[in-house]
């Protein structure tokens, strides 16, 4: 919609040739975030020594609740924020006793996926990967696979090729109830409608503003399920030993009660500001995860209909089709040449990623149909 695009100029005219379709990887921030920017600078030089009292008080708790609403969370106290997921993925695994049993799939996103296997080559960890294909048995095949599991840790929407994973309760419900379920919601987050009322009893949650909560980096948070709230992660910082004034047991280091000990240590909470901007905005504008989705899926299913069936790029090749209403925002192609493709369309300043064999486009805000018509155009010129 226009009026959603409107709140993207400062990114947009930055570089008014390019064509960004990459939305799934570094999303554009919408112009309210470059005051929030500034304001985060602003309030360091006015608080200064107390500038994490007012972190604490006021940005923190409003980031907290905009997330909470988001997930039909009851409380906004089960969120943790961090600079990224790999610090909260290494404290998740820091919970974990002796060599634990991990169940995953095999389209996890790197930050666990090659933590895990250079874990397994010291024998730290004994990893099985559930293929991700086919999509539709996937769920039943994880819940298999998971029987005496310490960790299933399962996306949301698989990074590599834009597929959910499945129902989340139906998924989480059919897991062994003594492992910790760990959902990364990096590509959900925003993305796709999420009520995490049950699910979030059982199951933590985790994702950031790098994606579609349009806020860039060093906002990525945690929600930790009741059912976590006695571990005692060894992978730990002195944050999260605030509040506990109480646990004085000779030998044993202190938590904070409840989700703050899973927090790490000094972080710059300027992403923060920028990830509430974004939110308010999308307030504002009437921007809710399921008009945002719809949104893509249009524009996904005309940028199908308006390939060149005799082009490098085909119906054949997506891993999701547009058929499928179980995908995220972005469009995966299966192709051997997908790096040529991609670098090929930059050099026509077209912006899109390839992850091994897989050619992404994503679909923003940012964009309307005639983008699409432009994309279009360049991927005639670029590919013919």
């Amino acid at each position: 919609m226009a009026g959603w695009k409107d709140g993207f100029q400062r990114f947009l005219r930055a570089d008014p040739e390019r064509l960004h379709f990459a939305a799934h990887s570094h999303h554009y921030w919408p112009d309210v975030t470059f005051e929030a920017q500034q304001q985060a600078w602003l309030d360091a030089a006015r608080f200064a020594d107390d500038k994490w009292d007012h972190v604490f008080a006021e940005v923190w708790p409003e980031a907290q609740q905009h997330i909470a609403r988001e997930l039909g969370l009851p409380s906004p106290d089960s969120i943790v924020f961090a600079p990224n997921t790999h610090e909260f993925v290494l404290r998740l695994l820091s919970c974990l006793p002796g060599v634990p049993k991990i169940v995953t799939s095999d389209a996890e996103f790197h930050s666990f996926e090659r933590q895990t296997r250079r874990l397994e080559e010291d024998g730290l960890v004994s990893v099985t990967r559930v293929l991700s294909e086919p999509f539709a048995t996937f769920p039943e095949r994880l819940a298999r696979a998971s029987q005496g599991a310490d960790l299933v840790f399962v996306s949301q929407v698989f990074f590599n090729s834009g597929a959910v994973a499945g129902e989340l309760e139906q998924l989480v419900d059919a897991l062994p109830p003594e492992a910790m379920v760990v959902i990364d919601g990096y590509h959900g987050f925003g993305a796709v409608p999420t009520d995490l009322g049950r699910v979030g009893q059982r199951a933590f949650y985790l994702s950031g503003g790098y994606k579609y909560a349009m806020s860039g980096e060093g906002a990525c948070f945690l929600h930790v399920p009741p059912s976590a709230l006695e571990l005692r992660p060894r992978n730990t910082g002195w944050f999260a030993a605030f509040g506990a004034l109480d646990e004085k047991v000779a030998g044993r280091v202190p938590y904070a009660p409840g989700a703050m000990r899973f927090m790490g240590a000094t972080f710059d909470p300027t992403g923060l500001y920028r990830f509430n901007a974004a939110m308010r905005w999308r307030q504002q504008v009437g921007l809710t995860t399921e008009k945002n989705r719809a949104h893509a899926h249009l524009l996904q299913r005309e940028f199908v209909g308006g390939l060149d069936r005799e082009g490098e790029l085909s119906l054949e090749q997506l891993v999701v089709p547009v058929s499928n209403p179980g995908r995220g925002q972005f469009l995966t192609f299966r192709t051997t040449e997908a790096r040529v493709l991609c670098a090929t369309l930059k050099l026509h300043h077209v912006v899109t990623d390839a992850r091994g064999d897989r050619l992404r486009f994503g679909f923003a805000p940012y964009h309307g149909s005639s983008d699409v018509a432009e994309l279009h155009a360049r991927i005639h010129r670029a590919l013919r």
